[in-house]
């Protein structure tokens, strides 16, 4: 058996709406992938959030005819969203699961963690391995504010330490702490999308459930942590910045992004008060923040 699947580019905020057009004129299945790396940080309790640039795949019958559905949609009004990349192409059997699955592969992130779909092998059995697949856009490393955080986790001594997650999304900096030696994690999030997630992704990786603490921040009483990581907004960082502080020990760090490089200078002088911050790293306009904390 065989199908056939369009894909191209697409700008525009009203995904859904595509979807349906694209279902009307016979599409079994439409996926939609993000375009540009770019994470979707705090989708509200029950929002199934999509990124404004996309990569549409949708997949049709082989005996589909691709004259009249390319001439469908370019008549409509979706057409001046289309980027140039536009083809159609043959799928055999499972080459529909196949071909969207590759487009994840593993990631390397400093020198021993990498970030690995469940159907790839990992590159370096040795290193830490994070088992990782795409899903509700929390995060599975390819954004930089996440890669910024992972190298800074790789990066550190995190053996017997207590680390908070702050703003957990899939889980993947929690899981990363706990696979590089922390002792327990604390791991919050206002979503509670994201709380399932990280625990499919904890049981994925075969942590011990008592390693973990998870809840939404009403639920979890959060300890003074040796470290404390949070990958969320700007504005929510401004908000909780002394709640953060005190959740973090006297000689703890703190590990700050989910900013943009613009913003990075107004926040570092807000956790001056309370922290020794280090300079901003930044990667692809996005920045990360870290400091010790005063004594």
């Amino acid at each position: 058996m065989a199908w056939i699947q369009l894909k191209f580019n697409y700008k525009h905020p009203d995904a859904d709406s595509l979807s349906d057009y694209l279902m009307e004129l016979g599409a079994l299945a439409v996926t939609f992938l993000d375009a540009e790396d770019k994470p979707i940080l705090e989708p509200k309790p029950g929002e199934t959030p999509l990124w404004e640039h996309l990569i549409v795949l949708a997949l049709f019958d082989a005996d589909a005819d691709t004259k009249d559905i390319d001439s469908a949609i370019q008549s409509h009004a979706f057409a001046q969203h289309i980027g140039q990349q536009y083809e159609w192409e043959i799928i055999r059997d499972q080459d529909w699961e196949r071909s969207w699955m590759e487009n994840f592969k593993p990631m390397q992130f400093g020198s021993r963690v990498w970030i690995v779909p469940s159907w790839c092998e990992a590159p370096d059995p040795e290193a830490v391995n994070i088992k990782l697949d795409p899903g509700l856009a929390f995060g599975t490393g390819t954004h930089a504010t996440t890669a910024l955080c992972l190298q800074w986790l790789d990066g550190a001594d995190l053996k017997g330490k207590t680390v908070v997650d702050y703003g957990c999304g899939s889980g993947i900096l929690a899981i990363a702490s706990l696979l590089l030696g922390a002792e327990k994690v604390y791991a919050v999030d206002i979503d509670p999308q994201a709380i399932e997630a990280t625990r499919q992704n904890l049981e994925r990786n075969g942590i011990a459930s008592n390693r973990l603490v998870l809840g939404l921040p009403e639920q979890v009483d959060l300890p003074q942590a040796d470290i404390l990581v949070a990958n969320i907004l700007a504005e929510p960082l401004r908000q909780l910045a002394e709640s953060i502080a005190n959740s973090v020990q006297l000689g703890g760090n703190l590990v700050l992004s989910g900013l943009l490089e613009t913003q990075a200078g107004e926040l570092n002088s807000l956790y001056s008060q309370w922290f020794e911050m280090d300079a901003p790293k930044v990667q692809e306009d996005w920045a990360r923040l870290s400091g010790t904390r005063k004594s």
